[in-house]
């Protein structure tokens, strides 16, 4: 999608010499939604009126995964989406910090020191408003500030960004909006379609006889997502778009017992994609899960949902040039 070389790096300490004295955006970013976008596109423009390069740094796992590991957080963008989205928007790199109970008892100020100023070098720190770190989050955006005046860095803070309506955009909005089957709503907020990437893996191929043969994924057990037939947009690893259909669910006519599934019903296509990372995008919520009678009644209902997402598909448009690179332009 970029000529730039994006680099995606484990460790601050791994930042090549050539990428000190970066501005550096620091937070979680889970989603890159419009609030996040906000803050990056801030240290976007401040690298180019500086010349500076520009990096973020983020967290992996999520923080709160590693406090309440038996509530793992539904991730809207895991780690390789989130690079992607960082590497479209025009970022030189990311590093992903691993965050681990030993990590989360620093201070705030061996935070500062070892990684902004050490590894780092930074030239400047942009991070939203509510920014807190170290141990017991006793660092917060006035110990920054002070910070950089101590150490020899500037710290840009950006305010909460809030939507049309007036309401902060926040990472567990759109998971709530998702969880409703209203991605319409989610991708508002996201400011691109909701996108989850797993692996086809072969499924009972039942679809196949019915004339509708699915790529099917399994998505992580904490995704949030209602199940239910959506419109979509699938991208395979060669990076060509394709329209089709998905249900998400338990396929309550067939396998009552099954675990969730995302079967896309990919139009006009064939051809074998077991064992290929795809991509599948989020336009349109068409209906719930439903238990038919018999497999002629599903397969009346699979045809009814195959052209109401055509017709749906046939009508969309970027939202944004995010949404235009990852769900409209072939790589």
């Amino acid at each position: 999608m970029s000529k730039r070389s994006f680099l995606r790096l484990a460790s601050p300490a791994d930042l090549p010499p050539h990428l000190r004295g970066a501005v550096v955006a620091i937070g979680n970013f889970d989603g890159v939604h419009r609030g996040h976008q906000a803050v990056l596109e801030r240290a976007l423009h401040l690298a180019k009126e500086e010349g500076r390069p520009a990096v973020v740094l983020t967290f992996e796992p999520h923080p709160r995964s590693v406090f309440a590991p038996d509530k793992p957080v539904d991730r809207l963008t895991p780690a390789v989406e989130k690079a992607e989205l960082l590497d479209a928007l025009g970022f030189d790199a990311v590093v992903e910090q691993q965050f681990t109970r030993a990590f989360a008892e620093h201070s705030a100020e061996d935070f500062v020191q070892s990684i902004i100023v050490e590894k780092l070098g930074a030239s400047r720190v942009v991070t939203g408003f509510d920014f807190h770190f170290g141990k017991g989050r006793q660092g917060g955006p006035a110990f920054l500030m002070d910070a950089g005046e101590r150490l020899g860095f500037h710290v840009t803070l950006v305010d909460a960004f809030r939507d049309e309506g007036g309401e902060v955009v926040s990472s567990s909005r759109i998971r709530a909006l998702l969880g409703e089957g209203d991605v319409a709503g989610a991708a508002a907020l996201l400011g691109y379609r909701y996108t989850v990437e797993s692996e086809v893996v072969e499924g009972k191929k039942l679809g196949r006889t019915l004339g509708f043969p699915t790529a099917n994924m399994k998505l992580p057990p904490e995704t949030h997502l209602r199940h239910g037939i959506y419109a979509v947009r699938f991208r395979r690893a060669d990076g060509s778009l394709h329209d089709g259909v998905a249900s998400f669910g338990r396929r309550p006519t067939v396998d009552t017992d099954g675990l969730p599934l995302l079967e896309t019903f990919i139009f006009d296509f064939s051809g074998d994609l077991y064992g290929e990372t795809c991509a599948v995008s989020f336009f349109a919520y068409l209906r719930g899960e439903e238990k038919f009678d018999s497999l002629d009644a599903l397969m009346v209902q699979m045809r009814r949902d195959e052209e109401e997402a055509r017709a749906v598909l046939s009508g969309v448009r970027p939202l944004s040039p995010l949404d235009r690179a990852f769900n409209f332009e072939e790589k």
